[in-house]
């Protein structure tokens, strides 16, 4: 039985995809796909995620495989963040995000009525 690690240690690729329950080409798909996920690369390209890292994944499989989102939705929704440096702690959301986010919403909403 493999020791368990603490939330602020690094994680492989493979233990991040036993973790979360998905298959690894899905994160490396990701990392393709939302340009905020970039996880430490060492020789041989090898993997360590961050726990911020780790965290953004938890957040997109959640929104996903879990509330519906596409995966342009997300990227959407990323994207309207404001991006947090690491001296800044949280960052608080700007007026252009909540707008963006605010018409991602009633985007979903008109389509639900349709």
């Amino acid at each position: 039985m493999p020791l368990e690690k603490s939330a602020g240690a690094f994680r492989t690729i493979g233990e991040l995809s036993q973790e979360i329950g998905l298959p690894r080409h899905i994160l490396r798909y990701w990392e393709t796909r939302f340009t905020q996920l970039r996880p430490l690369q060492r020789a041989g390209k090898r993997r360590y995620y961050r726990p911020e890292d780790v965290a953004l994944v938890r957040r997109i499989n959640m929104l996903l495989n879990h509330e519906g989102y596409t995966i342009r939705g997300v990227q959407s929704l990323l994207a309207a963040e404001p991006v947090a440096g690491p001296d800044s702690g949280k960052a608080a959301p700007t007026l252009a995000g909540v707008r963006a986010v605010r018409a991602l919403l009633a985007d979903a909403l008109a389509q639900d009525r349709c």
